[in-house]
């Protein structure tokens, strides 16, 4: 609603849309798409067979009618070449005694029709009502005389008649064989017919389980959209059931993975939250005491007040600075990676940990190795663990650090002679604001070995505590190999021939 100043109206605006929470789908499923294509496929696969099957078996009847009627012209050709009457052993008398000697000898198809023609007379074999068309004869009568084929229609359908002339003495005439074409082609179309029944009914077949099993193969994909609308902000703990070993199933756990990161990411955000604002909690509330109750009119009262607020604020910095380095942690260039030497980097940090309480400060050994790592945060991690080993030994306790190099991971290690770490806590101190037993005047907030662990995750390694010897903490940094420009080797120097390191190289914060 809209009130303007200048009338005094009120207009009423309308509520935006709502938005369906279900996505917005196409007209036509992808299941249905993959049935109809492969009904589709499957529809012009069989046509194309059907249509090669007809063409083939046309051009077989065409050359089997072909055959056939060449047959009875080579053996009428045969009997009127040799010109005698097998019975008398004379030569035919007339040419019409020997077309009649040619029909009775000759057994002809249920589709064929011998015609003889001489002078004016007609010899039929077998009796047809085709022989008494006139239409019909008067078609085939100039073939007595030139030969050749022709295909006519007739009331019995469509015929070949091909016509063999032949003179015989003073007589000419012709021997005509006709075939009924319409009774074989009937036959093929028959054969056609129950071909496309049977087409048919295989083209559903198809389809149908086309569809059962486009449907089988898509469930999983309904399955992780009917998931992906359930997750909330609230709810992560949803997954989607797998089975088989197939590219959707490669999909499905792909998925659940992902979801897997996601809850992590959103829980240890949630987490992460929390704590931060709790953490912040207490210094805003220590800064809007202080001020309600400070009296401006008292100088002493007014610089207690600003050297404590001061204090906060830097408390405040620190836990800032530490969770934007945190954030920056998961950055791809959070470590920057370059040959680094072991030994010297070992003795540049023991150097600067010295400086950090009065410890019996002392390097377990330094290796002469050459590995792909950045310095700086190695270096950083190290001096949070010697900071952290401080914090957690009086002064005269032993604080050690050293490196190694060996099967192809370089560890670097911080042992104390401190209360150790208990067993059950080895796990929790590493997470952001994990504290195990805090020894009195530690104002840190916990995310010193989040750190350390941030950077060696960066770096592919893992960050273990376990018990030193004599009792103590030891914490151990395992790197991974990568490749160095140069050979690595491994080799101990005496800790006697180490120059001695300088002294406050790292001031003490």
């Amino acid at each position: 609603m809209t009130t303007t100043a200048a009338t005094g109206t009120t207009t009423t605006e309308p509520a935006p849309a709502t938005r369906d929470a279900r996505p917005l789908r196409s007209g036509v499923s992808v299941r249905v798409r993959i049935t109809a294509t492969v009904a589709a496929l499957v529809l012009v696969a069989l046509g194309a067979a059907g249509t090669i099957v007809y063409v083939i078996e046309s051009q077989r009847l065409e050359r089997q009618t072909a055959e056939a009627v060449d047959q009875e012209l080579d053996e009428f050709g045969v009997l009127t070449d040799e010109g005698i009457d097998p019975g008398t052993g004379e030569p035919f008398e007339s040419l019409q005694a020997l077309q009649r000697l040619f029909m009775q000898r000759n057994v002809p198809d249920d589709d064929e029709l011998l015609l003889g023609f001489n002078e004016s007379r007609m010899l039929v074999f077998p009796d047809d009502p085709l022989a008494e068309d006139a239409a019909f004869l008067a078609e085939v009568r100039p073939l007595v005389s030139t030969g050749g084929s022709r295909r006519l229609d007739t009331p019995q359908g469509e015929v070949l008649v091909t016509s063999q002339p032949i003179t015989q003495g003073d007589d000419t005439g012709a021997l005509m064989v006709v075939v009924y074409l319409a009774e074989d082609r009937a036959e093929l179309h028959d054969t056609m017919r129950t071909y496309a029944t049977v087409a048919g009914l295989s083209l559903l077949l198809v389809t149908a389980a086309a569809f059962w099993q486009s449907g089988r193969l898509l469930a999983p994909l309904r399955t992780l959209r009917e998931t992906a609308e359930e997750i909330g902000e609230t709810d992560l703990s949803r997954r989607i059931p797998t089975s088989g070993n197939d590219d959707i199933t490669a999909l499905t756990h792909t998925v659940n993975g992902m979801l897997d990161r996601l809850e992590h990411a959103f829980t240890g955000q949630r987490q992460f939250l929390d704590d931060a604002g709790h953490e912040l909690k207490t210094p805003l509330t220590v800064l809007r005491g202080h001020l309600e109750l400070l009296d401006t009119g008292s100088p002493a009262e007014v610089e207690e007040t600003r050297a404590l607020l001061l204090d906060e604020v830097d408390r405040m910095s620190r836990l800032v600075g530490d969770l934007i380095l945190l954030a920056k942690s998961d950055r791809p260039d959070f470590v920057t990676l370059a040959d680094v030497e072991l030994a010297p980097l070992t003795e540049d940090t023991f150097a600067k940990a010295r400086a950090l309480g009065d410890r019996d400060w002392q390097l377990d050994a330094a290796a002469d190795a050459t590995v792909q790592a950045d310095a700086q945060r190695i270096a950083q991690a190290l001096l949070q663990l010697a900071d952290n080993a401080v914090k957690h030994t009086a002064p005269g306790d032993t604080v050690a650090l050293g490196s190694s190099y060996d099967d192809g991971v370089a560890r670097l290690w911080v042992r104390d002679t401190g209360s150790g770490v208990p067993a059950a806590d080895r796990t929790k101190i590493f997470e952001r604001f994990g504290r195990s037993a805090v020894p009195d005047g530690d104002e840190g907030f916990g995310l010193g070995l989040s750190i350390v662990r941030a950077i060696v995750d960066a770096h592919d390694g893992t960050v273990t505590v376990e018990d030193a010897d004599p009792p103590g903490a030891r914490f151990v940094i395992a790197l991974p190999a990568r490749p160095a420009s140069g050979t690595t080797t491994l080799t101990f120097r005496p800790l006697q021939d180490r120059p001695t390191p300088e002294e406050n190289l790292w001031p003490a914060s």
